[in-house]
């Protein structure tokens, strides 16, 4: 009972924290007054501990983690009202992936390059 109650609880909290990684679904939370429910700022606070290894290693998308931290912040909630504040996120993000999807490329290109002129010179 314990062990079903521990891991449907950990599927709960891992569905919610990768969920913080959409701008959009903030933006709702802030609207609704969410971030100004102290219970609920504490909440986020206790998820911090999905940013250590054993936890971070079930994450899909890191970023949650990265808005999890922002999140720590008054500011950030206060400044999550504002529609467009979700828009500038949602945009930040996909130019980070876009950008982040070359630069892995041209390091894979890079390394398959220099494997053959290794495996070359061995010859």
């Amino acid at each position: 009972s314990d062990d079903t109650g521990n891991r449907l609880r950990f599927q709960l909290e891992l569905e919610f924290v990768q969920c913080l990684a959409n701008p959009n679904y903030l933006n709702f939370l802030a609207q609704r007054g969410y971030f100004k429910d102290k219970a609920f700022v504490n909440y986020l606070k206790y998820l911090l501990y999905w940013k250590e290894p054993e936890y971070a290693k079930y994450l899909k998308d890191p970023q949650c983690l990265h808005m999890l931290e922002l999140l720590q912040y008054e500011h950030f909630r206060k400044e999550l009202v504002n529609a467009q504040c979700a828009k500038f996120i949602d945009e930040q993000q996909i130019l980070h992936w876009q950008h982040y999807s070359r630069k892995r490329m041209r390091l894979q290109q890079a390394l398959a390059e220099q494997q053959q002129q290794n495996n070359t010179s061995v010859k």
